[in-house]
């Protein structure tokens, strides 16, 4: 290279800024799901974690995208092998969070919701201590089981074991960064926007 020569200026590369880890949670009926699936649909930037199970998949269900559907040694291999940040085991079925795949997201400047229950969000504060911790509340149990018997889903016996494991998950709300109460559909979103939104 001569004298006269220049060296094109070289743009600094920036790095990612890095995403974070919403951790959502409270009582089967709450609500949750419904949040979520509307707050993806206005914010679609939003990525929802897909958790691992052993259990078969139900009609309709496409591995990798409700689930990632393994069979129990798959599933016995990370947690072996450190590759999940939580993982609990439901009626004889084991359930789980893919460590590399959340990772990546957050890598990647991405906001990752996880819609689990309490035992996996209380594993995620070891595993995860960075993630936001939000729990949904339900106006009052009397409207919870309200709810859980218009869904038409459970008989009278499969609730009662629900409205027992609820108000046990109900005194662990102080566990958590963010508490909402989802007794009207909108206000509750809009909370949900603000806290992980911004």
């Amino acid at each position: 290279m001569n004298c006269s020569e220049t060296l094109a200026p070289q743009s600094p590369t920036l790095p990612t800024p890095l995403g974070r880890l919403v951790v959502l949670t409270g009582p089967s009926g709450v609500g949750k799901g419904t949040l979520v699936k509307a707050l993806l649909a206005k914010h679609p930037p939003l990525h929802l974690s897909v958790s691992a199970t052993t259990r078969a998949p139900r009609p309709g269900e496409t591995h990798g995208k409700e689930y990632y559907f393994l069979d129990r040694p798959e599933f016995e291999t990370l947690i072996a092998t450190d590759q999940l940040l939580e993982w609990a085991e439901y009626a004889g079925n084991l359930y789980g969070t893919p460590r590399p795949a959340v990772e990546a997201e957050i890598a990647q400047g991405k906001t990752v919701i996880l819609e689990i229950e309490l035992v996996g969000a209380r594993a995620i504060r070891e595993t995860f201590p960075a993630a936001l911790r939000v729990f949904i509340l339900p106006p009052s149990l009397d409207e919870l089981e309200r709810r859980l018997r218009d869904r038409g889903t459970d008989a009278d016996p499969a609730i009662r074991r629900r409205l027992d494991h609820a108000q046990a998950e109900i005194a662990a709300r102080d566990e958590f960064d963010v508490q909402i109460v989802n007794d009207d559909f909108d206000r509750a979103l809009e909370q949900m926007e603000r806290v992980i939104i911004g």
